[in-house]
């Protein structure tokens, strides 16, 4: 039987990082009373969830009869640009994460799993995973933490124009300029 830990709904679910541009470590962080729970995960992987959480929230507002008040920006009272809660105690790294939608509960729901860190074996093998993250959260608080997410992902270095490679403060190699130094 796995570690589920699980929020519903969270008192607060976001994204943030440690580090500087380029060397950032991008953590979820789910906090309810006196429980907060902290798992690491890439910046693509932060990007990905939010497009897809962005584009399952848009089509909940499409659908007809849907009653689910879902909003299309973040409520005021919901935006959230404050740090991460210390200390940052990661409890695993994010391999594989689910999102669905719960219509009786009228909830987004967020599973996420660890890296598998088994060996591979000739069996196959069904075990469950050690410990999960499970958040089940309203519309109007999937939608906060697409915002603030959006947010992190962009805080890092700036794209070069000319390649979409990302250029350190001293500059980067172009591959588009024949290797030659750009600076932003």
């Amino acid at each position: 039987m796995p570690l589920v830990h699980s929020f519903d709904p969270p008192e607060r679910f976001v994204t943030g990082t440690v580090g500087e541009p380029g060397h950032r470590t991008f953590f979820l962080q789910a906090r309810a009373v006196d429980k907060v729970v902290t798992v690491s995960l890439e910046k693509q992987q932060v990007a990905v969830l939010v497009e897809r959480l962005d584009e399952l929230l848009d089509e909940l507002m499409r659908v007809p009869g849907n009653e689910t008040v879902i909003p299309a920006i973040t409520p005021f009272d919901l935006q959230d640009s404050a740090p991460l809660e210390q200390p940052i105690v990661e409890e695993f790294r994010v391999g594989t994460m689910a999102l669905s939608w719960d219509p009786v509960d009228q909830r987004v729901v967020l599973e996420a799993f660890p890296v598998d860190t088994a060996e591979p074996s000739d069996e196959e093998d069904d075990s469950e995973p050690e410990e999960l993250l499970l958040v089940r959260m309203t519309g109007a608080l999937a939608r906060a933490f697409c915002s603030r997410a959006q947010q992190v992902v962009e805080a890092g270095r700036p794209d070069c124009p000319f390649c979409g490679n990302p250029v350190d403060p001293d500059g980067h190699l172009c591959v588009r300029a024949n290797g030659f130094r750009r600076r932003q």
